[in-house]
């Protein structure tokens, strides 16, 4: 796998590419979610790396990259600019940017902010802007992590994650997968990214925007994820049946369809 050696930490990506050789195709970014890495997109690689260059990298803290310490000062922008440094050591200027869950909290600030580097942006599962609750809950999260560990809590929670149709055995999967996170990096990063507001940002997003969820997810109804998507200048929102709100894991085909239809419709030439 390869490394991107920063002054701080060691960020850790994959490069999937399986288009002709004689084309010059377009780059997919793929932001993962909490407790995860870039193995996470492991469904959508068929079909998105047929016609795409896929950049899958490991957010700092999570999967091989370097373990953050409790303290670390975590942001947005430190984020968005661990992902423009490793587009800028690739190359690439310009991306499709695609993000699921807190993933797409990143992904929705890194297009506002950053608009020249995103030609499109789909968010998949994503939080609303700002989640009412999370912080209240940190005390608890934070003692369940420090006491029991990251896979209690992943498995605890995996149910609403996955939904009720996805195998026993892949919710395992996913359970012992996302509980091989490093506590300090979960502590420090769940005691601010995942209560950021982002609300400001969401009228600052100009390219192309894809939403995706579930009918019936419990992170958000369909009505709240309109809410926000629709402040949004260019965007639509697309509904597919289920009850998981990890709908790019539980239904990475159907997602990643729609990404592809989306992008073809949206390409820079």
């Amino acid at each position: 796998m390869p490394t991107l050696n920063t002054s701080d930490f060691e960020l850790h990506y994959e490069v999937d590419d399986f288009t002709d050789p004689w084309t010059r195709p377009e780059t997919v970014l793929l932001l993962h979610g909490n407790c995860e890495s870039g193995a996470a997109w492991y469904g959508w690689m068929p079909q998105l790396a047929r016609h795409y260059r896929v950049v899958r990298p490991d957010m700092r803290g999570f999967g091989r990259s370097t373990p953050m310490p409790r303290d670390f000062p975590w942001t947005l922008d430190v984020i968005i600019d661990d992902y423009c440094c490793l587009m800028d050591h690739l190359g690439i200027e310009r991306f499709h940017l695609v993000g699921a869950k807190i993933g797409g909290t990143v992904a929705r600030a890194f297009a506002a902010r950053r608009a020249q580097r995103v030609a499109t942006l789909t968010v998949i599962g994503t939080p609303p802007p700002f989640w009412p609750g999370a912080r209240e809950r940190i005390p608890e999260w934070t003692h369940e992590f420090e006491t029991k560990g990251v896979e209690h809590w992943a498995r605890r929670s995996m149910a609403g994650r996955l939904g009720d149709q996805f195998p026993p055995e892949g919710a395992e999967w996913w359970t012992q997968y996302m509980g091989r996170t490093a506590v300090s990096s979960q502590i420090g990063f769940i005691a601010t990214i995942a209560c950021v507001d982002i609300t400001a940002d969401m009228p600052n997003i100009a390219c192309p925007t894809l939403v995706i969820t579930t009918g019936q997810s419990g992170l958000a109804s369909v009505e709240e994820n309109r809410a926000w998507q629709t402040t949004i200048r260019d965007s639509r929102l697309v509904v597919l049946p289920g009850n998981s709100y990890h709908v790019a894991a539980t239904d990475p085909g159907r997602c990643a369809q729609a990404t592809l239809d989306f992008i073809a419709g949206h390409r820079s030439g």
